[in-house]
């Protein structure tokens, strides 16, 4: 039997599991939490960190029917990605451009200026101390106030801050560089206008099927508590593939899940960080579901090395939204998923007695539905936390 090796069993892995077994694939979790969502999802799992490659590489070296490595929902496993698919010769479609632009912030807003596109001033943390700020010391280079602080190289929503006073930076940036792996940071001017997610599948060097998404928020979190997804207009749209298909272009990124925050002000188009793999907080399912292709069974596909048929069937509006606690506690139940429409794709990662906090970033929260209308969670479902 073939075999997938998934990196990470975060919720965000946990459709590639499923997408993987509709295809008669068997799935290897490899995670240092044995009670990571996506353990009981995997046929097998490796107790193993996938940060440390050569014992990945040792437990899985000589079996038979390894067919794939896939690591979705996260930027933080596609280093290990290449670097095991290389060791096990395995098939893999990330370029070493396209995989820094994908987990270093900093060099992403590199490439974009380079190519010519809009984005907001900014710095790295090596460039900033209090005498910068008030000084001319960095010209073009200092971002005006307010900016938004963020580690270089971490997903989830971890480490950012926004500040409005230059007092506020030194601690903002010691946050951002506590969570970031490599300890950097970057400084960005803070943008305004819509804050959109764009989910996006490449096929030959094109874009093959985008769907632009509207945050659901709720102050003052930085976090998505749901997105908006549903077709844009033309020109807008138009505008997204262009900025994305000059930027995997110059990359060399061809076929693949794409994940890209931006920002659409007085109708320009800002790219702001990119991922070369499916959306954590089922955006990725969204894009399927918008398309009528399953886009997370496509990915599986291309990562044992497969050519999926990415011809939409349809084009209409896709809604997620997360599950998330109350406040912090242990969690009693999760009450009324029934009451959700049968239409809706739910994953719940969060069971019984598990010490749960509020959603103020990615990682707590407890599931999230994804369905072509948007459910109200707040009435529908009751989260009992004591």
């Amino acid at each position: 039997m073939r075999h997938l090796v998934i990196l990470g069993g975060s919720d965000g892995t946990v459709s590639a599991f499923r997408a993987a077994r509709r295809r008669g694939l068997a799935t290897i979790c490899v995670d240092m939490r044995p009670d990571a969502p996506g353990v009981a999802e995997a046929d097998e799992f490796l107790h193993l960190s996938t940060r440390d490659v050569p014992a990945v590489a040792d437990a899985l070296r000589g079996r038979d029917g390894l067919a794939g490595l896939l690591a979705p929902g996260s930027d933080i496993n596609l280093p290990s990605l290449v670097e095991l698919a290389r060791l096990l010769g395995l098939p893999y479609g990330l370029t070493d451009a396209t995989l820094r632009a994908s987990t270093d912030k900093l060099h992403f807003r590199e490439v974009c200026e380079r190519l010519g596109l809009p984005g907001p001033r900014y710095c790295a943390d090596d460039h900033w101390a209090d005498d910068h700020w008030a000084d001319d010391a960095y010209p073009g280079l200092r971002p005006p106030l307010p900016v938004i602080v963020k580690p270089v190289d971490s997903g989830s929503s971890r480490g950012i801050t926004i500040c409005r006073e230059p007092g506020e930076l030194p601690a903002a940036i010691a946050h951002a560089k506590e969570v970031s792996p490599s300890g950097r940071a970057v400084i960005e001017e803070l943008l305004t206008g819509e804050d959109l997610c764009a989910e996006a599948m490449l096929q030959d060097g094109r874009i093959a099927l985008l769907g632009l998404s509207r945050r659901v928020t709720a102050p003052p979190a930085v976090v998505a508590v749901g997105h908006d997804m549903a077709p844009a207009d033309d020109v807008l749209e138009k505008e997204v593939v262009r900025q994305l298909e000059l930027v995997c272009g110059d990359l060399g990124y061809r076929d693949g899940p794409l994940n890209v925050d931006l920002f659409v002000d007085g109708g320009q188009v800002t790219l702001v960080e990119m991922g070369a793999r499916i959306g954590g907080n089922g955006l990725g399912e969204a894009l399927g579901l918008m398309h009528g292709v399953d886009t997370v069974e496509a990915t599986v596909r291309l990562a044992v090395g497969e050519r999926p048929d990415l011809t939409p069937a349809r084009r209409g509006p896709a809604h997620v939204r997360v599950l998330r606690a109350p406040s912090a506690g242990t969690l009693v139940s999760i009450d009324g998923l029934e009451s959700l429409p049968d239409s809706a794709e739910v994953v719940v990662v969060a069971r019984p007695g598990d010490h749960v906090v509020p959603y103020t970033e990615c990682r707590a929260k407890l599931g999230y539905v994804v369905d072509r209308e948007p459910a109200d969670l707040d009435a529908l479902i009751r989260v009992d936390v004591r």
